[in-house]
């Protein structure tokens, strides 16, 4: 049955209002912010993709605080493109949140109607199944169409596996992807090997990397955020090694690869 309660209260409905007025206020030109009032959707969109990232690496860390700052930040972006969108004639900050909210309960129908999802796996599809209705509706009718080409590299490449799957073309299991990134990882190798130039080295690492993502999805890991991991990993580890060295005042430079290869060994052992 649908919950008839009403919806809840926003806990501090000022907030908003208040966070709002201050844009209005910055992007002002008689009075306001020159930095703000000059900028344009094409000026802010590197700094919206960058909090977005502060953000994932404040949960990265576990940094409460700092993740209250990031989410502020990233809030933000959507007021200033807002601000800009309004100012330009084209929508407002309400229009925005009513588009998501639309989205929302039209994706939840288990929730804000009658419709009923036995877990959680069958609401992943019940999404994905509204998802390209929605794309059907825009005319978007191929399997791949409507995906961000700015996303990175990574998550798009994940993300089109994840497309292509659900119309059967994927691995049958992750052995079978085992053994194609052992294949592409010999066709790096014979290009390397026959001293080939930067088109077909790119081509190739390409091909490879690829396939990694896709045996990442395949074992239902985020490969984006395993790299992420893996990234944060490796600077601990040299930062161990680079303080051991500053114990004898040398630094990387100073030291042979053998050395730093016995140092390395020692961090996974103590830093991880």
């Amino acid at each position: 049955m649908k919950d008839d309660r009403p919806d809840p209260t926003p806990p501090h409905p000022g907030a908003m209002s208040r966070l709002l007025g201050i844009m209005a206020r910055l992007r002002d030109p008689e009075g306001g912010c020159p930095w703000d009032v000059e900028q344009t959707f094409a000026t802010i969109a590197p700094h919206t993709l960058e909090e977005a990232y502060e953000v994932a690496d404040a949960i990265e860390r576990g940094d409460m605080a700092d993740l209250k700052d990031e989410l502020g930040d990233l809030l933000l972006q959507v007021v200033f493109h807002a601000r800009i969108a309004e100012e330009a004639g084209h929508f407002a900050f309400p229009d925005v949140v009513a588009a998501i909210a639309d989205k929302l309960e039209r994706r939840h129908p288990h929730v804000f109607g009658d419709a009923i999802v036995e877990d959680a796996a069958a609401q992943t599809d019940a999404w994905e199944t509204l998802k390209r209705e929605e794309r059907a509706a825009k005319a978007h009718h191929g399997v791949l169409d409507g995906l961000t080409v700015g996303l990175p590299a990574t998550v798009r490449a994940q993300k089109i596996g994840n497309r292509v799957a659900r119309v059967g073309f994927d691995w049958s299991d992750p052995n079978r992807l085992l053994d194609k990134v052992q294949e592409e990882l010999d066709e790096v190798r014979v290009e390397v090997n026959a001293g080939a130039g930067a088109d077909r080295l790119t081509d190739e690492v390409g091909d490879l990397m690829f396939t990694c993502v896709q045996l990442a999805r395949k074992l239902s890991v985020d490969a984006e955020s395993a790299l992420r991991h893996t990234n944060t990993k490796f600077e601990r580890r040299f930062r161990h090694l680079e303080s051991r060295l500053a114990e004898t005042g040398r630094g990387p430079a100073d030291a042979a690869l053998e050395e730093m290869e016995a140092l390395w060994q020692e961090a996974k052992g103590e830093v991880g």
